[in-house]
């Protein structure tokens, strides 16, 4: 099924549409053909472009755009991700709750603090002979 299509109108300069002729004319091609296409190479462009791609999420992670325009520009998987990410970022952090109260330092501390001892070493630093 061919997609609805849109009549757009614009203005340009004249040596820019002057350009646009003679090029369509030389690829066999209309006006309309050859801006499409060169509207479609430029979104290419952009959606591999970082700093297009930084700032279209910013616009995303900001509700200036929808998830619909970062699907269209982007495709379906790069957009699930953004959008999986987004919901990651707005969900509020649980707050840990405790079953019972800690312990009081005095019992949290009571009895003898066993002392590290290296178990891997029987020599001593002092003992130890060089070859």
């Amino acid at each position: 099924m061919a997609e609805e299509r849109t009549r757009v109108d614009f203005n340009a300069p004249r040596s820019l549409v002057e350009r646009a002729d003679s090029v369509a004319e030389i690829l066999d091609t209309s006006r309309t053909r050859l801006l499409i296409d060169a509207l479609e190479d430029e979104f290419e462009a952009l959606a591999n472009d970082e700093e297009f791609r930084r700032r279209l999420a910013d616009a995303y992670y900001d509700d200036r755009v929808d998830y619909d325009t970062i699907e269209a520009v982007l495709g379906r998987e790069e957009a699930m991700r953004m959008k999986l990410l987004r919901e990651s970022i707005d969900r509020t952090p649980a707050v840990p709750q405790l079953e019972d109260d800690l312990p009081s330092d005095e019992t949290f501390y009571d009895g003898e603090v066993a002392e590290w001892t290296d178990s891997n070493s029987s020599e001593s630093p002092d003992d130890e002979s060089h070859t």
